[in-house]
């Protein structure tokens, strides 16, 4: 059965038990739903149903595995920030989802239009890279030197926001 998330308003699923639990899952997504349940406090089958009514509306996206850049050969991370003008900017949009080597691309407000982070095997790749880009606007890049912060965990509040509004379900 979906949740009907704007009569319940979801926000039961961000009790102690469901900030427990995406805090566990935020350590270690590959926990059994066994482990899960034994750390939160919950029964399996709660747990399992908890877990599953986070997916439905939202809180939870995936489940993913983290791999080592380095270990893969992409020995360089990089940011470019973009400039582009209006006739470039879908085109663009369009040409970096071809691209392997943008991991992440977001759209900004400001001066730049976009932010890639991107990562190739050389100094050569990324040059390569960013002469592949300037058909399409004025890209500034920044090499990382060293990350101090990679990837903070969220803190989990229990203030449920937005998460059932960006599903799509109603």
């Amino acid at each position: 059965m979906a949740i009907d998330s704007t009569d319940l308003g979801a926000s039961y699923l961000m009790d102690s038990f469901g900030r427990s639990l995406l805090t566990e899952l935020q350590d270690n997504a590959r926990l059994s739903t066994a482990e899960l349940a034994r750390r939160v406090g919950l029964s399996p089958t709660a747990t399992a149903e908890r877990m599953k009514q986070m997916e439905e509306v939202g809180i939870v996206r995936a489940y993913t595995v983290e791999m080592d850049r380095e270990a893969l050969g992409l020995e360089v991370l990089a940011f470019i920030r973009m400039t582009c003008d209006g006739q470039h900017y879908f085109r663009l949009v369009d040409f970096v989802k071809t691209l392997e080597e943008v991991r992440e691309c977001h759209h900004l407000t400001g001066g730049d239009a976009f932010l890639l982070k991107v990562t190739t095997t050389s100094m050569s790749g990324l040059e390569a890279l960013i002469e592949a880009l300037l058909p399409y606007g004025n890209p500034v890049t920044s090499v990382v030197l060293s990350t101090p912060i990679e990837r903070r965990k969220y803190a989990v509040t229990g203030k449920l926001t937005s998460a059932v509004k960006k599903s799509g379900r109603r």
